[in-house]
Parts: C-alpha cells; structure tokens; sequence
C-alpha cells in the first residue's frame, strides 16, 4: 500500500540523515556525491521513483524517454520477451546514467519481485496489458499502461477493481488528457460557452478484424524471442514472425476492439471527459458504414466516424491539418475541433479569445502525462487518466465495437456494465485465458 512505502523511503531518509550527522568514516565515504546530498539540482536516492519497463517497443520508448530524463526517476530493469529490446532499452538507460546497471528479465514475474522497484511502465501488445497492470498492482507497484489497457469488458472491470482492492496509483497511456490543446477544448465544453452539448464526435479507424491465422514458422530460441511469453494469456497459435514485429494487429485473439480502440481509446475517452460522464458510459450504441453512433442518458449523442486510411481522405468534417485523432465538441451555440496537430478550431470565432495561449505539443507526447503520474505516485493523488476514467471510457469503446461486430443495436446498463436483453452479446464481455495467466 502507498503508507508501507511512503515508510520506507521515510526510513531511507532517516538512516541517511543519522548516517551524516554521526560522521562516521565507517558509515559514509569522506565525499559526498552531490546526487546523494541532493544538491545542484539532483534527487536523493530516497526521493527518486524507481521504475522498471516491461515489453518497451517503438510506443514505449517514447514514452520512456521522458521518463528517464526525469531528476526524480531511477530506471533499473528492463523485461521484454525479445532478447534484441531488452538490449536496446538497457542500453539506453545504461547511457542516461552513465553505468551498466540496468537489469534485462524475460520473465516479468521476475521483475516485478524486485521489492525496490516502486512503479512499472507496461508498453507491450494489447494482450498483456491488463495481466501485467494486475500482476503489479499485486505484486505492489504503481503502473503506467499503454492502451488499450485490457483486452475486454472483464479485464477493464478487473483492472480497476484490483488498483482500487491494493491502493496503487495507475495511470492509462490515453496522454491526450494531458495536452494543452485537448484540455483547452474540453475546459470549452465545460464552461458553457458552446452552449448545452448536443453531439459529441470521436475520430477512428475503419474497424477491422481476422480469425484468419499466418502459416507456421521455426519457432526461435526462447532467448532471442520467447514466444510462449510473448504469448501470454492469448490461446496458442504457432509461430510466425510477422505477429512479433506488429503484424498481431487486427488478429482477433491478440487484438482489442476490432482496431476500434487504437484511436477510440482517445477520441472516445476524450468526449467522455467533454461530457463531464466519466463516472458513466452511454447507453445505446448501433454501427452504420460510415461509423457508430451512441446515446447518453443525459441525452448527448456520441457519433464515432470511420475515417479511411490515410488519414483525411473521405470524412470532411475534421480537417485535415487537425492531425491524428481529432475530436469535434458541438453545442447549440457553438462548437471547436481539434487533434494531434495542436491546431484548435471554434465556432462562432469570439470563442478564440476563451482558448488564451497555448503551448504547443503534438498529441503523442507523453511528457506531461508522465509527470503527471509521477507527481501522483508521490502525492496518492488520482492521475488525469486513473484506472476508473480508463474502464468507463474502454467498456464504451468495446460496446461500440461489438454492435459493429455483431451488426446490430446494442444497450448496456451503466451500473452492471452488462449488455440488456441480449445473451450473446454479454458473452463477448470476456476471454477464455491460457494457463497460467489469470486475472
């Protein structure tokens, strides 16, 4: 729990605080490193958060690199089922800090009994998110997870039951809620100026799906690429090395949502935040060609728009200098668009004097989102995109995603988080899980 660890570094800091004030030769060097006495701008060892990374690809060496610059951030053990990113990451952790210190696992169970590592950064393929985030929190972590955090409706409800069960601070990698320029259109539709909100417009893939499998190939060394690991609680397919450097995608038994969640996690997640229900999800959701369009109780509609690929190319309504993922807030007295680019749009125009000015930032950075869970693992306060926020928002994207997949309108009970009147739907709320892995 966050009070034994907040002891611990207490008790850190204490021995250190005796330790130089005895002066004792045995005890101490002569020499104080000014990184141990915290001067020149340096953290004290027993205020650093020492953090570990499990299965850091492209994605999650973006958002670790901010992470590692941090003062207050102690990077010492990288997990990664492939032997070639357990060399890279540790390689660079070993040049951020001038050492060779960082520890390589295969096994995550390994590295999460480490009981000096405070928090994990979670980046792998969507099939792990949520067994690793629950294995953490257990195991007494706080955790940063890429998203789509869970693979279903039962995981998201687990996940966020098990941080709420051990007290840990969690933090979903949806990093636009920590964006100036998402803030500043949310903070619009907050503030009334457009209006009382009629429609809410969340961007996405085309989704897209296969239960279709790749022909086997030799399976490597488990040093090299450890496949049943890579795996996971996934059902057992043979090898293919396509899976393993991105092609898993759109495969059903490793992917979530239909791809819907890619941008949906975001976009989604954002018009939630707009709406002021992150404590809800909508009621109603029914697939067209074009997109899906979802009820609120308090009566907002959510409208989420394919957009082909690449991007811009058919739907007029975002415009294309908006960049990836754009959002659209619409009142009855005005509306504003934005998205990855940093460019906001408004209308009627006077609404710009309400935006101020912004720093600029692409939508996927994650700098301030990451500092944002530091501070909040030293704080105990909630992060901008807490494990609740992360199940309300996923189990609408699932919903949406499963009227598509099943083609027909769909209604869920916000309380039960259960599909109404409908057996076959409700059997899509969860996944068989391979042994060992169970959440």
């Amino acid at each position: 729990m966050k009070s034994d660890r907040g002891s611990s570094r207490h008790s850190r800091r204490e021995f250190l605080r005796r330790s130089l004030a005895a002066g004792s030769a045995a005890a101490i060097p002569l020499i104080v490193p000014s990184r141990v006495l915290a001067k020149d701008g340096a953290v004290a060892p027993s205020e650093r958060i020492v953090l570990g990374g499990i299965g850091i690809g492209p994605r999650g060496s973006s958002v670790l690199g901010p992470m590692l610059a941090e003062p207050d951030v102690q990077f010492v053990a990288i997990c990664d089922v492939r032997a070639d990113r357990r060399m890279s990451v540790k390689s660079s952790a070993d040049a951020a800090y001038g050492n060779t210190d960082c520890a390589m696992y295969r096994d995550l169970r390994e590295l999460l009994a480490r009981e000096d590592i405070d928090a994990v950064l979670i980046a792998t393929g969507d099939r792990w998110h949520a067994v690793g985030s629950i294995l953490a929190a257990k195991a007494g972590k706080d955790v940063y997870s890429e998203k789509p955090c869970a693979l279903t409706i039962a995981q998201c409800q687990a996940l966020a039951d098990t941080f709420r069960r051990y007290g840990r601070v969690f933090q979903a990698g949806t990093q636009r809620r920590s964006v100036p320029n998402f803030l500043a259109a949310v903070e619009l539709a907050h503030s009334g100026r457009l209006g009382r909100l009629r429609t809410l417009h969340a961007s996405s893939y085309r989704p897209h799906v296969t239960h279709e499998w790749l022909p086997a190939e030799p399976e490597p060394d488990p040093e090299v690429i450890d496949w049943d690991m890579w795996l996971g609680a996934a059902p057992w397919r043979p090898y293919n090395s396509t899976y393993v450097n991105g092609g898993w995608r759109g495969h059903y038994d490793f992917d979530s949502g239909a791809r819907l969640l890619d941008w949906c996690a975001h976009t989604v997640d954002l018009c939630q935040w707009a709406n002021q229900t992150d404590d809800t999800l909508p009621l109603e959701y029914e697939a067209s060609e074009n997109g899906i369009t979802a009820q609120y109780a308090n009566g907002v509609r959510l409208v989420i728009d394919f957009l082909d690929e690449p991007f811009g190319t058919r739907d007029p309504l975002y415009g294309t200098s908006r960049g990836t993922c754009p959002v659209r807030f619409e009142g009855d007295e005005g509306w504003v668009e934005t998205g990855d680019s940093g460019e906001i749009a408004v209308n009627p125009e006077s609404l710009r004097a309400e935006l101020g000015t912004l720093p600029q930032m692409a939508g996927t950075d994650s700098a301030s989102h990451s500092r944002n869970f530091l501070d909040c693992i030293k704080s105990g306060a909630r992060t901008n995109a807490n494990a609740d926020v992360m199940r309300r928002s996923h189990i609408a994207c699932y919903a949406a995603a499963l009227s598509w997949q099943l083609g027909r309108k769909l209604t869920i009970d916000p309380a039960t988080e259960a599909f109404v009147g409908d057996d076959e739907a409700n059997t899509f709320r969860s996944r068989a899980m391979r042994a060992p892995w169970r959440i």
